[in-house]
């Protein structure tokens, strides 16, 4: 019996526990369902959340593209509407050319026409003038009884004296039409020229100053023991002076593109606010590329200004590197681009080939750009680097001939001489020393003076101009004439001077009396 009852009491405690389990079972289940269903509304939330996340990014992302594109697309219009304003311009001035060129062929063949017909009347006059000529030499042979040879020998020689004094004076005049009107003509060429080119000049010297926003700059350049403003110099080859100069560092170099690199590079350096060898050498190096990349940007831009057409990259090269180089105070390639420029404007007007005048009075100085770190002079390495890169013949003479180491073969070559002759001689474009100016002033002035008959000479317009005063008594006008041109050819050959000078002799005769 009590067995009986052990496993009724046992079946009844498996049945109560298994249905208790069931319950738990189920009631485990349904919180599994609800933390699933929550777990599924936050899943669902946070991807429309990142749904809606990337769609604004997106949006931002296409209104940046939208923006730049739109950029893009105007700066590409200004520049087509620039191109298409500058090529309005350009058949404009071809338009006025043309016309100025028919005006002037109509006007050259109406005087031709004119010569022929003043030619006719000439030559109809003549046969009438000798017509009358002999019928009155007939007639003085009658009354006076002599022959026309014997009349002719007595009025050579009664004139002979008035006809050498008049010969003189005619020979003057002669000279004097044909220089005034030669040089009329080349001074209306020339400037015209000139106005066609306004180009500024940059004047560099040996240094460069690098301002400081502080001065405590100052200690981190030279650093511990002065490493960093060693290992600076050593890398760039130019002298870093820190002085008392507030808020300034001074670069020292005759090299101007290694003076350039050392001022890029110091500048960064400056930015960057980390100073150390290892920087240096770093940032040296960066600045030594973005130097190279410079001098190409500044070649083609040159190129493309002048339009000379396509040029070797190794002279497109020398052309930047020029615009580091000075000549007497004048930066050496806004020089070439202004010999370029007016040999190309004198060309037109001479009606040569106005694109190789003009490369060659780009290219006539493009020896300055190795002639550093080379014995040769300029004019000898540019005639090489010319051939080197199979230029144009004009371009070698004009090269050569600028500098009269050769004579000038062709007429170009004589254009850039005057244009390198105009660019360095006119004034503001090149500097000359105090002491240099005097000496030659002074030397101008002695030259003139030891002539004899010479009482004084005066240097005026900065020794672009000589006056000789001369004693009346022992100079005469004939010879006023002769000693102005003796002491033009003194000057030439005994002188070294930039464009031209004018010689005056002044004579006057003055009657003074006391009463």
């Amino acid at each position: 019996m009590n067995l009986l009852i052990d496993i009724i009491g046992g079946i009844v405690l498996f049945v109560a526990g298994w249905f208790f389990a069931n319950i738990y079972k189920q009631r485990r289940t349904q919180k599994a369902l609800y933390r699933a269903e929550d777990i599924i509304k936050q899943a669902t939330h946070q991807a429309e959340k990142q749904k809606s996340l990337i769609i604004l990014q997106a949006n931002e992302e296409k209104y940046k593209i939208r923006e730049s594109v739109e950029k893009e697309f105007n700066g590409r219009r200004r520049a087509i509407e620039e191109a298409e304003r500058k090529l309005q311009q350009r058949e404009k001035n071809l338009d006025n050319q043309s016309d100025y060129l028919s005006r002037k062929e109509q006007k050259l063949a109406n005087q031709e026409k004119e010569i022929a017909h003043l030619r006719e009347e000439y030559k109809k006059r003549n046969e009438e003038i000798e017509e009358i000529v002999q019928k009155q030499m007939s007639k003085l042979e009658r009354i006076a009884g002599l022959s026309t040879d014997d009349a002719r020998k007595i009025l050579f020689k009664t004139l002979e004296q008035d006809t050498k004094l008049e010969a003189v004076h005619l020979t003057q005049s002669i000279l004097m039409d044909a220089k005034e009107n030669a040089v009329k003509e080349a001074k209306k060429i020339v400037t015209e020229a000139i106005q066609k080119v306004a180009s500024d000049h940059t004047v560099e010297s040996t240094i460069s100053v690098v301002n400081l926003d502080n001065e405590d700059i100052k200690g981190r350049i030279i650093g511990r023991d002065g490493r960093n403003i060693k290992v600076f110099e050593t890398l760039t080859g130019v002298k870093v002076i820190v002085d008392d100069t507030p808020e300034a560092v001074v670069l020292s170099g005759f090299d101007p593109v290694r003076r350039e690199i050392a001022r890029i590079s110091l500048e960064k350096l400056i930015r960057n606010g980390k100073i150390n060898p290892q920087r240096v050498e770093q940032i040296v190096k960066q600045s030594e590329k973005e130097m190279e990349q410079i001098i190409w940007k500044v070649g083609n831009e040159t190129i493309r200004e002048v339009g000379v057409g396509k040029v070797y990259p190794e002279i497109v090269k020398m052309l930047g590197r020029l615009k580091y180089r000075t000549s007497y105070g004048q930066n050496v390639l806004q020089h070439s681009k202004e010999v370029a420029f007016l040999t190309g404007a004198m060309a037109a007007e001479l009606r040569f080939d106005v694109k190789l005048a003009k490369r060659a009075g780009l290219l006539h100085d493009i020896g300055k750009a190795v002639s550093q770190n080379s014995e040769s002079t300029h004019t000898q390495i540019g005639v090489e680097l010319a051939k080197k890169y199979k230029e144009h013949p004009v371009v070698v003479n004009a090269i050569a001939s600028h500098h009269e180491d050769e004579d000038p073969l062709y007429p170009i070559s004589i254009l850039v001489s005057a244009a390198d002759s105009i660019s360095g001689s006119r004034p503001g474009a090149r500097r000359e020393t105090l002491e240099g100016y005097v000496r030659r002033i002074d030397r101008l002035e002695k030259l003139a003076d030891s002539f004899d008959g010479v009482s004084k000479s005066y240097a005026i317009s900065a020794g672009r101009e000589i006056r000789v005063i001369v004693e009346p008594e022992e100079i005469s006008d004939d010879k006023a004439f002769l000693l102005a041109s003796d002491i033009a050819h003194k000057i030439k050959s005994d002188m070294e001077y930039p464009g031209h000078i004018k010689v005056t002799v002044i004579r006057e005769t003055r009657a003074i009396q006391y009463i």
